[in-house]
């Protein structure tokens, strides 16, 4: 005999209370983590405004470490940050390529293009020894040697998944090259007129030994718009050469996995390969400058809300845990970094 459930049980249960689809839930969890993301985002570049000095991707760490290790970011949004955060980084490392052309790198000459590119294999590799000597971790010591090495939170983010590190990892590695790279932004200006280094010299030495392109440009604002100009294609050559550096770690990584029999990451991750063929594309001088200003935006907007995810994920109760160790490698990694470049430009006359 079948039975019969009354009209208000029937209500009740199939009306009332409908069951979420897996899809439903799963967009539910993106959306939450975009509004997050935006708010975090809107307050770093807000923060930037009144303090132009510190960048929208290291305010976007710092509001993030803020929101997670107290009641602004609700556990939820947390987690739904979490899910999308490594998506934001692909777009805005891809995005990152339209910043450079082949042709304004081509043009500094080939004495300029080996200066830094020596600097930043010395820098990357004295860096990440240094770090594993300070028993920092593989993973911690390849950040930093990164940071320092190309171009600041950018190249970290990168990095952060071939090095295998974590966002603890990475948020000690803008922080350290956000603080040092700030120091070296106001020392270098003033040690130019005793080093007499002439603008086209100075412009190169700040290009390429200060991490952040902000950075390089207040540093060489004060030699005009030539010495800026300089400076930033000197740095962009470092932001380009960023590509065969993941290439080659992933390389290495790979191969270690095939002998311990681990997973092997690929050859060249994917956002890397779209990296370089924004690079490609940008050189073509098909692009308007007024579509280049805002892809240029995107691409700021897209690492700025994840880094804001990757902050809200750290407990600042064990970022500064063994800081001494960090800070000594970080104060050495940005002598080098300054006097390897500075010995080049010398060289180069």
């Amino acid at each position: 005999m079948t039975a019969v459930l009354p009209v208000d049980d029937v209500r009740e249960n199939d009306i009332d209370e409908p069951v979420a689809t897996p899809v439903a839930a799963r967009r539910r969890k993106v959306c939450t983590g975009l509004l997050a993301a935006g708010l975090g985002l809107g307050g770093a570049m807000l923060a930037h405004q009144f303090v132009p000095a510190i960048g929208v991707l290291t305010w976007a760490v710092a509001l993030g470490m803020l929101a997670g290790n107290t009641r602004l970011l609700p556990a939820g949004a947390r987690q739904a940050l979490g899910g999308i955060t490594k998506r934001l980084l692909r777009v805005g490392i891809v995005l990152l390529g339209f910043s450079v052309s082949f042709g304004a790198i081509a043009a500094l000459g080939l004495g300029t293009i080996a200066l830094v590119a020596a600097t930043l294999v010395i820098t990357l590799v004295v860096t990440t020894w240094l770090g594993n000597r300070a028993r920092l971790g593989a993973a911690r010591s390849l950040i930093l040697g990164t940071g320092f090495a190309i171009c600041g939170a950018s190249a970290i983010a990168a990095m952060e998944d071939t090095a295998g590190a974590d966002e603890e990892d990475v948020t000690v590695g803008i922080a350290m090259v956000t603080l040092f790279g700030t120091l070296a932004m106001v020392l270098l200006p003033l040690l130019a007129g005793p080093l007499g280094l002439t603008d086209q010299q100075f412009g190169i030495w700040a290009g390429a030994s200060i991490q952040e392109v902000g950075q390089v440009v207040a540093a060489a604002g004060a030699g005009g718009a030539s010495v800026v100009a300089i400076a930033v294609v000197v740095k962009l050559t470092r932001v380009l050469m960023l590509a065969p550096v993941v290439a080659t770690v992933s390389v290495r990584k790979r191969m270690a996995g095939a002998q311990t029999g681990g997973k092997r990451p690929p050859i060249v991750p994917l956002f890397v390969l779209g990296f370089l063929a924004c690079v490609a594309f940008r050189s073509t001088g098909m692009v308007p400058a007024g579509a280049l200003a805002a892809i240029s935006q995107v691409q700021v907007a897209a690492l700025g809300a994840a880094l804001f995810g990757m902050g809200a994920a750290v407990q600042i109760a064990t970022l500064f845990r063994r800081s001494g160790p960090v800070l000594i490698v970080a104060t050495l990694s940005t002598l080098l970094v300054a006097g390897v470049s500075l010995a080049g430009v010398f060289l180069l006359g």
